[in-house]
């Protein structure tokens, strides 16, 4: 049976509510990382079908066929981008490593020696694209050591590239987070300054953020890979030409 437009609003914001509430209970500890990715895809793939629902109530007759094109290129687009999501969660929330173990499964290492191998293993991962396996690297650093300003930072850049690309804001929220606590722990840590200042643009209202985290990452000498990541947004924010 055909909905009307108010059911079809009271369903998004039921969703969005629900996305909220995941969210909270996830940073809370109350869910875990599989459990709020999976609410998160349900979620948001029944909110891409509900708005496009809407959209499509919304257009005249005539325009409507191409608009249910439109709804299923959406919802297979937002499926594909939301499985994405939940394949990163999970393998690396259910990576075989057990505590005290490296990433290739080593006991006779030190604490330092596995932090430092895991962190090679990392950079080498994502040198060959290998981004979930990057991440798992990453997040088993910050198993052993929780304030890592290396691991903190490329999991924040990472979680933050997922989340926007596939439109996750609480993908986004983790990164930008964890960004956020990489800088606050090593203030003069050039490269979480540098993602920092590129998420801080990124996220609408945070222009000013941005411009103060750019100005700081100059100040700290960044090595000329660092200053051509950075260049466009310089030269957008005025920092260079």
């Amino acid at each position: 049976m055909k909905r009307s437009m108010n059911q079809i609003i009271d369903e998004i914001a039921l969703r969005e509510a629900s996305l909220e509430d995941a969210r909270r209970e996830r940073v809370a500890g109350e869910l875990s990382a599989i459990e709020a990715a999976t609410i998160e895809a349900r979620e948001t793939l029944a909110l891409v079908a509900a708005r496009a629902e809407l959209d499509e109530l919304r257009q005249s007759p005539e325009k409507r066929r191409p608009s249910r094109r439109r709804r299923r290129w959406l919802l297979f687009t937002g499926l594909m981008c939301f499985l994405i999501v939940i394949v990163v969660v999970l393998w690396a929330s259910i990576s075989p490593r057990q505590e005290g173990n490296s990433i290739t499964g080593s006991v006779s290492l030190g604490r330092s020696q596995q932090i430092t191998k895991l962190l090679s293993e990392g950079q080498s991962d994502l040198a060959n694209n290998l981004v979930l396996s990057a991440l798992a690297a990453y997040q088993d650093v910050l198993a052993i050591s929780p304030k890592n300003v290396v691991a903190l930072t490329e999991t924040g850049w990472l979680d933050f590239s997922a989340g926007s690309t596939s439109k996750s804001p609480t993908l986004v929220t983790f990164g930008v987070k964890e960004l956020r606590t990489a800088v606050a722990d090593d203030p003069r840590n050039a490269a979480a300054r540098l993602y920092y200042g590129i998420a801080a643009y990124s996220t609408p209202g945070n222009r000013t953020l941005a411009l103060g985290e750019f100005r700081v990452f100059l100040d700290l000498h960044p090595s000329s890979v660092q200053l051509g990541l950075a260049h466009p947004y310089l030269v957008k924010l005025g920092l260079a030409s």
